[in-house]
């Protein structure tokens, strides 16, 4: 035994110091050093394999939150800061566009959904404050070039409107004129619509209508009549059109077409 114990003094056991025992910790095991609990820290960073997202916080482990101040959000707060001024920048140094640029531009607007006279454009370009000068520049110039032509709206609207709606020519005038079309254009246009295509328009608009026609020959009459004279046909021309086509719907309507004297009754 004494043998024993000299072996252990020396350099035996007791010539190792003791390792000193944590409290705190179970079976005397010593504390981790600082610096393993470091590394442990650096791994989690480096996202070692089972590590949990979140940090002791609760917020997202290296996720930079709106707060962060970071090296790396400074920079790139920076970085986007001075973009958004560049930009802001840029929009203020832009050259404001002259009052005549403008202007072509509502013309454009208005000339791509159909086309327009100069007094259409003219009302629109005073609807936003253009001055006259700068409105008469630009008029001027789309008639120089063919952009903006009364003439040839006033004869695209007449052919449009008389054969797709039966519209006669007191209407059609009429329609011109509110589209600020000149008496004298106008005029001119409405001569490729002469009686005899008046005549012709008029009675198959009343063909058409008289399929389905209810009543007694002179409820259609009436009604046939006042439609034509809503689309501008002068009451002779209408009342002629109805009466030829009861005459060829049937008897009872022949009959009542017999006793209808258009001139008598376009005198009244």
């Amino acid at each position: 035994m004494a043998g024993r114990r000299g072996a252990r003094s020396g350099r035996g056991w007791d010539a190792i110091p003791p390792r000193s025992s944590d409290p705190d910790s179970p079976d005397g095991e010593p504390r981790r050093s600082e610096s393993r609990r470091g590394n442990a820290g650096t791994d989690r960073r480096r996202g070692s394999p089972g590590e949990s997202a979140f940090g002791t916080d609760g917020a997202p482990a290296n996720i930079a939150g709106p707060g962060s101040a970071g090296p790396g959000s400074a920079k790139s707060g920076s970085a986007r800061s001075g973009g958004a001024g560049s930009g802001n920048a840029g929009s203020s140094d832009a050259t404001p566009r002259s009052e005549s640029e403008i202007a072509r531009e509502i013309c454009l607007r208005q000339l791509a959904v159909r086309p327009r006279t100069r007094a259409e454009l003219a009302k629109a370009l005073t609807r936003k404050e253009i001055s006259e000068e700068v409105i008469a520049e630009v008029l001027d110039r789309y008639d120089e070039v063919g952009i903006i032509d009364d003439a040839a709206f006033a004869r695209a609207w007449v052919s449009s409107r008389h054969h797709g709606r039966g519209l006669a020519r007191r209407a059609l005038a009429n329609e011109l004129r509110q589209h600020g079309v000149d008496a004298e254009v106008a005029t001119e246009a409405l001569e490729a619509v002469d009686d005899e295509a008046e005549a012709e328009a008029a009675r198959a608009l009343v063909d058409r209508k008289l399929r389905t026609a209810r009543g007694t020959p002179d409820q259609v009459f009436r009604r046939l009549v006042g439609m034509l004279a809503r689309k501008g046909y002068p009451a002779g021309t209408a009342i002629r059109a109805v009466k030829d086509a009861l005459a060829a719907r049937d008897a009872e309507a022949a009959e009542f077409a017999d006793q209808i004297d258009p001139d008598a009754m376009t005198d009244q």
